[in-house]
C-alpha cells in the first residue's frame, strides 16, 4: 500500500497538485479504505490531467488498475478508487467547501510537498 501511495503523491506532484495529504484510515471499524489521498487543483482542467496523470502512472509503475473512477464528467471533485486507497482530487474552492479531513480528523495525516524537487 505504501508504494501506491507513493507513486499516486508522484503522479500528484508531476501534474502540480496542491495540498496533498494522505490519512491513514486503517486504524478505523468501518472505514471503507485503508487510505484517503487528497489534493487540490485550481481549474478543472488541472483536476482532469492530475486524475489522468495518476492512472497512468499508477499502471505504468505497478501494473494496477483503477478500479472505479467518478467525477470526470465535470472535475470538480474526482474520486478514484484503488482498493485499499482511494484518491479524492478536488477543485480548490470544492475542497474547502467539503473539508474531506475534518471528517477524519482523528486519523493519522501525512502531508507532501506540492512538487518533486
Amino acid at each position: 500500500m505504501n508504494e501506491l501511495i507513493a507513486t499516486i503523491v508522484g503522479a500528484i506532484q508531476d501534474k502540480k497538485g496542491k495540498n496533498i495529504v494522505s490519512l491513514d484510515l486503517s486504524g478505523f471499524d468501518g472505514a471503507i479504505t485503508s487510505a484517503f489521498v487528497i489534493c487540490n487543483a485550481d481549474s478543472t482542467t488541472q483536476v482532469a490531467a492530475i486524475a489522468a496523470g495518476i492512472e497512468e502512472k499508477v499502471m505504468e509503475t505497478l501494473g494496477q488498475k483503477v478500479w472505479r473512477v467518478e467525477g470526470l464528467n465535470n472535475s470538480l471533485w474526482v474520486a478514484m478508487d484503488y482498493g485499499d486507497v482511494m484518491v479524492h482530487i478536488f477543485q480548490t474552492e470544492l475542497r474547502d467547501f467539503y473539508k474531506l479531513e475534518e471528517l477524519w480528523a482523528d486519523a493519522p495525516a501525512t502531508s507532501y510537498k506540492d512538487d518533486q524537487e
